[in-house]
């Protein structure tokens, strides 16, 4: 009984600290966390394999903390053993009292999981329900990789698992046969606002695992002994792939101090006023289990007796020209032209050849991302993840190969991530370095219509590359490259940046508009006709329909310049030079929806404080289908006849006024 003993006095203990700290911060949901004293306390004392003050060691098993309200009994347990706290870059054991300042603007102990604050525990941000196991699945696929044995648990509230994330979790780790992960369900019986449905109920969640194909072990999770053979049970089965196992847990709002706030209470403190009962009632629990902890009847298992791979710096890779070359694509080069999206996939087949981190996931569209070009070699083909029409488990488990040290790409059509901002949301709050693609981008497509086309994709990332970082540097850069040649070197850009990038593939085969000598930086443009009347500002396929129209302007005597936008946040000072050197005049250009390059420029421009006037073409209807682009950008008014009226129009607006020439100020 000593076990016993030791785990009811533990987590009595944590439980006091987190009512205790939830007190102090007045908001925190000390009852969430009394549920799950007991599944803490075991797995952190007594289970995992991990260092306190090395967490993210590549051989220790990781917790996602999928409920991540629950977090202040993470935070209890982390004071205890002495968890490890970054600040300053620099590495401390967490004490008593840094948990006291839960919530506190100043402290590393967030509201919710955040390890960017300076908690690496939690391997990623949660507390937007549901996607905890998609992130453990992708920290588990990393492992697998790397040949490890690193086991990954993620604890899921029963409320949260109405969420269909969840499910596409559960499917794809049953596909991958990837028995590393441990779901465990924590069945408190209590939501936000009521009882859960009847459809989360322990008997009911463990039906709906088995049919998907689980092996399931429902017990109590209060109850040490069950919760320890429970966890035996998976280390077994960790051992090689096969069913996976889930355990659902039966456990109790509140447990231990149900007197004072009841087993409904859910995202409210214990009150000053309260605090002396609620501790009084743990203190009865206890008793009442005869909680006794015994030094030695807990302890940490050690790290497995495995060596993790060496990290892999991308050495030299080769130019378009050379890829096409070695890829068996040489006819491209006669017919100069080809699809961006065909270029992103030559260069995701060159970095997986220059470096094993480098592993890319699908959702389905491989044949139309060109993804297929790394599925397809046999030397890359085992680091290809396929995950299906199921792109928010794809987003976040993206986020889960970052924290394995991969260098993960996820591409799908730039429409279908729509519905995975807020994964992505919560990997940028993690700050974690996902590569993001999404192709048939703007209304260029064609022929399949308006629900194939990404046209608010630009306007959303693009609010994400004007949000810092800590050094100051942007937390996502936008990349939206016009042809072959500029796809290509942005995505190995991309595979080298420390960050996270988005970049918008484009469907159609467009003409080359720069060779293998043209450099391409992160935060860079290129221009591409010099101007003395206007400067026409462009991105992805309207630069190749501006080039047209500046060719036709210069033949009607107007000198329009042309810049190519291919990069989010820019240069803002480069560009203000050439609006000042084309006139002060501005025409804007883009086939998506506004809030795109349009809004870049007009706030370079409100920046900058000088005189200009802009003038800006995008979608302003909701498009449909046509036979052709031209078609399609006709009927919306952004064809090489459109951008050339509009120029007129913007001389004849300013013709009675004095441009300011010159450099910017």
């Amino acid at each position: 009984m000593s076990f016993s003993a030791s785990v009811h006095a533990k987590a009595v203990q944590l439980t006091k600290l987190a009512v205790e700290m939830t007190t102090a911060a007045d908001s925190g949901h000390p009852t969430s966390s009394a549920s799950l004293a007991h599944l803490v306390t075991v797995l952190l004392y007594g289970h995992m394999r991990y260092q306190p003050m090395d967490p993210e060691n590549p051989l220790a098993d990781r917790l996602v903390l999928s409920e991540g309200h629950a977090c202040p009994i993470i935070y209890a347990a982390g004071a205890d053993l002495g968890l490890a706290i970054v600040e300053g870059g620099q590495r401390r054991p967490m004490n008593r009292d840094d948990a006291m300042t839960l919530r506190d603007i100043h402290s590393p102990i967030d509201g919710h999981p955040n390890p960017a604050e300076g908690f690496p525990f939690f391997p990623a941000a949660t507390g937007s329900l549901g996607q905890g196991l998609s992130i453990a699945a992708g920290i588990a696929m990393a492992g697998r990789l790397d040949g490890l044995s690193r086991r990954v648990f993620c604890l899921i509230g029963d409320g949260e698992s109405r969420e269909g994330q969840i499910w596409e979790a559960i499917d794809f780790l049953v596909e991958q046969r990837l028995t590393t992960v441990c779901p465990i369900f924590n069945c408190n019986g209590h939501g936000q606002s009521a009882v859960v449905s009847e459809q989360q109920a322990p008997e009911r969640l463990a039906a709906k695992l088995r049919g998907a194909g689980c092996e399931v072990c429902i017990i109590d999770g209060h109850d040490p002994e069950q919760i320890r053979a429970a966890l035996q049970e998976h280390t077994v089965r960790a051992q090689q792939p096969g069913t996976p196992l889930a355990i659902v847990a039966r456990t109790q709002k509140g447990w231990g101090f149900t007197s004072v706030m009841g087993s409904s209470v859910h995202g409210k403190a214990v009150s000053q006023e309260d605090l002396k009962n609620a501790l009084s009632a743990l203190d009865a629990t206890a008793d009442s289990l005869g909680a006794s902890w015994t030094v030695g009847d807990l302890s940490l298992p050690p790290l497995p007796q495995e060596t993790a791979p060496a990290p892999t710096e991308l050495g030299s890779l080769p130019s378009l020209l050379d890829a096409l070359r070695q890829f068996g694509q040489e006819k491209v080069l006669a017919q100069k032209s080809l699809a961006p999206r065909k270029a992103f996939g030559l260069a995701l087949r060159a970095l997986g050849h220059a470096s094993r981190n480098v592993v890319v996931l699908d959702g389905d569209v491989g044949n139309s991302t060109y993804t297929e070009y790394f599925q397809k070699d046999d030397k890359l083909s085992s680091r290809f993840v396929q995950c299906r029409i199921a792109e928010q488990h794809m987003m976040s488990c993206v986020g889960g190969l970052c924290v394995g040290g991969k260098v993960p790409f996820a591409a799908t059509f730039g429409k279908f991530l729509v519905r995975a901002y807020d994964q992505l949301e919560m990997a940028l709050i993690s700050r974690l370095p996902m590569k993001l693609v999404g192709t048939h981008v703007g209304a260029n497509i064609a022929a399949d219509g308006p629900s194939q086309m990404a046209l608010t994709d630009l306007a959303y990332f693009r609010a994400w590359t004007h949000v810092n970082d800590k050094d100051g540097a942007p937390v996502l850069y936008l990349l939206n490259p016009a042809d072959a040649f500029s796809a290509y070197a942005l995505t190995l850009a991309m595979a080298k940046h420390p960050g996270a990038c988005y970049l918008r593939a484009m469907r159609p085969d467009v003409p080359f508009l720069y060779d293998e000598k043209t450099t391409f930086a992160l935060g860079g443009y290129q221009v591409l006709r010099e101007g003395r009347d206007l400067l026409i500002a462009a991105s992805g396929y309207l630069v190749h329909q501006a080039l047209e129209a500046c060719n036709r302007l210069h033949q009607e005597g107007i000198s329009a310049g042309l810049v190519d936008l291919y990069s989010l946040p820019l240069d803002r000072q480069g560009l203000n030079t050439l609006i000042a050197q084309c006139g002060q005049r501005v025409l804007t250009v883009e086939d998506n929806f506004d809030g795109g390059i349009g809004s870049e420029v007009a706030d370079v421009i409100a920046e900058a404080g000088r005189e200009c006037t802009l003038r800006h073409m995008c979608v302003r209807v909701i498009p449909k289908s046509g036979r052709t682009a031209e078609d399609v950008l006709q009927y919306l008014g952004l064809s090489t006849s459109h951008i050339v009226q509009n120029a007129h129009a913007l001389m004849e607006a300013t013709a009675n006024l004095e441009p300011q020439r010159g450099g910017s100020q």
